[in-house]
């Protein structure tokens, strides 16, 4: 996980130990350190800003006097990236949750985004984690038109033990949130997930029927969920669907197979929006809270 990633500060932490460098020198090394950035799925503007932050302490003499000019390469790039995973207010999901509880309304939850994420599983897996937490949930199925994602969800549901509500394929998906989040209400549940079709951020139409089940539901938080291994897909999609329901936060599936690491900061970073989970594996339990922090720990380890 974030080998790729890691070998990029790796490199630029190796450079700077060896020896002092001349401007000339800095800049080519910089420039080499963002397009190692990029093959490591880091958007190029974060690549040119993690570059410009480190830059002006590469050129400082008293810096490279020090016995270890590593430290503060570290000490620097830690604090830029920490900035970049911090931009975006933080999300207290489980007070929240007790909030509305204490109102005795359900906390409503809608995930977005297109076929092949994992969101669907992701639904399943958030779901394990608040049972885990000892909360009651019901599911929706609001993707009416992909073939088995009704049986996928209900599935799945049986699996975790929760309640899932669905029609027929083809009927409206935010008549279907809404008969969710009115079993949750007559059923004293505390939290509605609804899950939506896997639309592609080009379909127009598609991403207007979105936008009315936000409308329909109005999700206390809405999640939109990338892939990690689909970086340049994932970024377009994720500011795509920001235009169309302003998502809340994200969460980053298929973690554990990527070995770049880029993806993460690249989402932060072009929706100011906070990633609250990430998908580490296939079994229910496979779903850690981000920790900007760990993450930092894991690249300069």
């Amino acid at each position: 996980m974030f080998d790729k990633l890691r070998s990029s500060f790796s490199g630029l932490v190796k450079t700077v130990k060896e020896r002092s460098l001349t401007a000339k020198e800095v800049d080519e090394m910089l420039w080499n350190f963002q397009i190692s950035m990029m093959e490591s799925d880091v958007a190029q503007e974060v690549a040119e800003e993690l570059s410009n932050e480190i830059r002006p302490y590469l050129l400082d003499e008293s810096v490279k006097r020090t016995s270890d000019p590593t430290v503060m390469v570290r000490q620097k790039m830690s604090e830029a990236l920490n900035r970049i995973f911090t931009q975006a207010a933080s999300i207290d999901l489980f007070s929240g949750i007790e909030a509305k509880k204490k109102m005795k309304e359900p906390y409503v939850i809608l995930f977005l985004g297109i076929n092949g994420t994992g969101k669907t599983t992701t639904v399943a897996k958030f779901a394990f984690l608040l049972k885990s937490r000892g909360l009651s949930v019901v599911m929706a199925c609001s993707d009416t038109h992909r073939p088995g994602a009704i049986e996928q969800l209900t599935q799945h549901a049986k699996n975790v033990s929760v309640r899932a509500i669905a029609q027929q394929y083809g009927s409206d998906p935010a008549a279907v949130a809404r008969d969710a989040i009115l079993y949750a209400k007559s059923h004293n549940i505390d939290v509605v997930l609804i899950d939506t079709a896997g639309r592609m951020q080009t379909s127009h139409n598609l991403m207007e029927e979105i936008s009315k089940i936000v409308k329909v539901s109005n999700p206390d938080l809405k999640l939109f969920v990338g892939d990690a291994l689909a970086w340049n897909d994932s970024v377009s999609q994720a500011k795509e669907f920001l235009k169309f329901t302003d998502f809340d936060g994200a969460i980053l599936t298929k973690v554990d197979a990527d070995s770049k690491g880029g993806a993460a900061l690249s989402i932060t970073h072009a929706t100011k929006k906070p990633i609250l989970f990430l998908g580490v594996g296939q079994q229910y339990e496979d779903l850690e809270p981000f920790s900007p922090d760990k993450v930092i720990s894991m690249v300069f380890n």
